[in-house]
């Protein structure tokens, strides 16, 4: 199976690392960037697209065909924002951009990346976890022909990339030893790459994967 995959957020963290991994596999034919802003990667697989507004795709509809794969990882942080705000910027955001993948690629295979803690039930104190909670159960309603949500804690960066969060740098040397400690909270950024590119190639056993079953389809 050759990948051809549309990715976004490849501004931020999680999505620049996706984007690298997806570079450097065989097995990924081509790669469709959908950024608000130019991610600044120049690679003869890889073509992006500027959206101003994901709220509105019509304008990029005829350039979203003929993918099977998504790698969702656009998100925000809920600090300093309501509960109507966030859940705009995160769920709404969001299944509008499923939604118009879903119609335009009926076989499309989507991964969603949510983080540890995110709260199915829908009805605990964090909103945060509400809201990402609500946005997998709404995906995984959805007719797709895959679909994944990842939900990572501690993302050990890729070196060599640019968008690391500061606090995980700091951080970095540190992960062997978390790694032993709390195997259950923390992966690497090279791990969430190859563990889509392998949900898509081959499937997993679940539809939600914590850390230890991102490292598990990695391999």
């Amino acid at each position: 199976m050759k990948i051809k995959a549309i990715i976004t957020g490849a501004t931020g963290m999680v999505g620049e690392g996706v984007v690298h991994q997806c570079l450097l596999n065989p097995d990924v034919e081509s790669v469709l960037v959908v950024n608000r802003k130019p991610c600044g990667v120049k690679h003869e697989k890889l073509k992006e697209i500027i959206v101003k507004d994901f709220f509105d795709l019509s304008a990029a509809e005829s350039q979203l065909s003929n993918y099977n794969a998504c790698y969702f990882c656009s998100g925000v942080s809920s600090l300093g924002k309501s509960e109507k705000e966030y859940t705009r910027l995160t769920y709404d955001l969001t299944m509008n951009f499923a939604k118009t993948l879903l119609k335009l690629n009926p076989e499309i295979i989507f991964t969603y990346v949510s983080g540890t803690g995110t709260d199915s039930s829908e009805k605990g104190k964090s909103m945060w976890a509400r809201v990402k909670g609500k946005t997998e159960n709404d995906l995984l309603s959805l007719p797709f022909k895959g679909v994944y949500m990842f939900r990572p804690g501690y993302i050990q960066p890729t070196k060599g990339l640019n968008n690391a969060y500061k606090i995980y740098s700091l951080f970095a040397p540190l992960y062997p030893i978390w790694k032993k400690l709390f195997p259950k909270y923390v992966v690497s950024l090279e791990e969430i790459g190859n563990a889509m590119i392998n949900t898509t190639k081959y499937g997993y056993a679940k539809k939600v994967l914590e850390c230890k079953d991102i490292r598990l389809s990695a391999k």
